[in-house]
């Protein structure tokens, strides 16, 4: 999961010299007695729209092949979050403190931090719209804003998070209380909820679902806790190969699963949760289950900003080349990470392999590279089937299995210690000291022509 987003702020950045200088001289309308509404602008050679996972990897993937270019980041969030460290904050794994880092901290150094929101895309004169009516230039524009958690999409949701046994990880302050519900409860329904896709992280509903289980499991009370994981989707995972080995747990710690199942209001007061249920015959029905503790996924969308600009696809998505990255319409214009329309996983691992390819590209259309990098859609998702053991999926576009070790090493599709390790221990690092720094150990693109 990439970090998005977090409230904006109308605080304006102070100018820099450089700004100072590319201000425009003011002129009077014509006919018109009222002083002009001088607009801040300020212009870069690389804009990057998304303080997240897949933008300060593209930023340090790019100073890393061509130091001293001159990059902007625009995010307004002060803090930048390692998202798939929340699946292990809401089994006690993880301090949450662990899974956040000041933005300063983490930008690369030579990189400006444009603290704003975006409001719009001029993609017809290279230039971005921010909320408090700067306007910022660009030759070459990255657009990698994650995507947006609709809480409200879900009738009662947000006024019940964080209270009456209902929960998320996939919000930071909330998977804290993921982890206190899961410990005090000793018996009841269990209720684990996972909205249609696309979605960040379609393991990570799942993956709350296993730890909590085999926490009950541990502790001896599983047999008094009914677990219901409720699925919008039609299979419990995309890419069948891992499939054999998630149906195992599922049947040891007893899940019942209830796939078409769409949760569309909570009454946490109440403790019942509605759902909308898809029928083979292609009707709909409404079900109504009662919880004691229920984690809910709201549905998932791109921006607000993003889906009504030129630049995204009916769906509203960063409509780009599954293999290059770059815009379909606008040559000057790569998007990647969980705003990107391509049909891989939005993980963390998929920017990681995305960022450099943006990177190499670039570079090439600022003549200061040659060849073409190509992104065969990776993705990975660590699947946290109990405590000390995983089911490693990897794979690329169409479901295709592609494993970074030797099968004899991990085998990706039977719960492993090892992968585990990985998860624990290795990815973390890996992610704030390689991935955000511009190491692109496991990551180098492949390049043609």
């Amino acid at each position: 999961m990439s970090s998005r987003p977090l409230p904006r702020t109308k605080n304006q950045e102070p100018r820099t010299k450089r700004q100072a200088m590319t201000q425009p001289t003011p002129t009077r309308p014509h006919n018109s007695r009222k002083a002009p509404v001088q607009v801040d602008e300020s212009s870069h050679a690389v804009v990057i729209v998304g303080g997240g996972a897949a933008g300060i990897a593209v930023a340090a993937s790019l100073l890393a092949r061509q130091s001293g270019l001159d990059i902007a980041i625009i995010d307004p969030a002060d803090t930048h979050y390692y998202q798939p460290g929340w699946t292990m904050v809401g089994a006690g794994i993880f301090d949450p403190r662990s899974t956040a880092r000041p933005m300063a901290a983490v930008l690369p150094r030579g990189v400006q931090s444009i603290k704003a929101a975006v409001a719009g895309f001029e993609p017809e004169r290279n230039a971005v719209r921010l909320d408090n009516g700067r306007v910022v230039k660009y030759q070459q524009l990255v657009v990698c804003p994650g995507l947006k958690l609709d809480w409200q999409g879900i009738e009662g949701l947000a006024e019940s998070l964080g209270r009456h046994g209902v929960t998320s990880n996939y919000r930071f302050d909330l998977a804290p209380y993921t982890w206190e519900q899961v410990q005090q409860l000793r018996g009841g329904r269990a209720v684990f909820t996972q909205p249609p896709m696309p979605i960040k992280c379609a393991g990570a509903p799942q993956k709350a679902m296993y730890l909590s289980a085999d926490h009950w499991r541990r502790t001896g009370v599983l047999k008094d806790i009914q677990i219901e994981f409720c699925n919008a989707g039609a299979v419990l995972f995309g890419v069948a190969d891992y499939v054999p080995a998630l149906m195992a747990y599922i049947k040891a710690y007893g899940v019942a699963l209830d796939f078409g199942h769409t949760l569309v209001s909570v009454d946490g007061p109440a403790r019942r949760a509605t759902f909308s249920k898809a029928n083979a015959d292609g009707t709909k029905q409404t079900v109504v289950r009662e919880f004691d503790l229920l984690h809910a996924v709201p549905p998932q969308k791109a921006p607000d900003f993003l889906r009504s600009s030129p630049l995204a696809d009916a769906a509203g998505w960063v409509e780009v080349d599954p293999s290059s990255l770059r815009h379909k319409r606008y040559e000057n214009i790569f998007g990647l990470g969980d705003a990107g329309n391509t049909t891989n996983a939005k993980t963390a691992a998929a920017a990681r392999k995305q960022a450099p390819v943006v990177a190499h590209n670039l570079l090439v259309a600022l003549g200061k590279r040659k060849g073409a990098a190509q992104y065969d859609g990776y993705g990975s998702c660590p699947l946290t089937v109990e405590r000390g053991k995983i089911v490693l999926a990897e794979f690329t576009y169409g479901g295709k299995v592609k494993p970074s070790f030797p099968q004899w090493l991990i085998d990706g599709t039977q719960p492993s210690r090892l992968a585990w390790y990985l998860k624990e221990r290795i990815l973390p690092p890996l992610y704030w000291q390689a991935m955000l720094k511009g190491r692109e150990w496991l990551a180098e693109p492949e390049l043609v022509g």
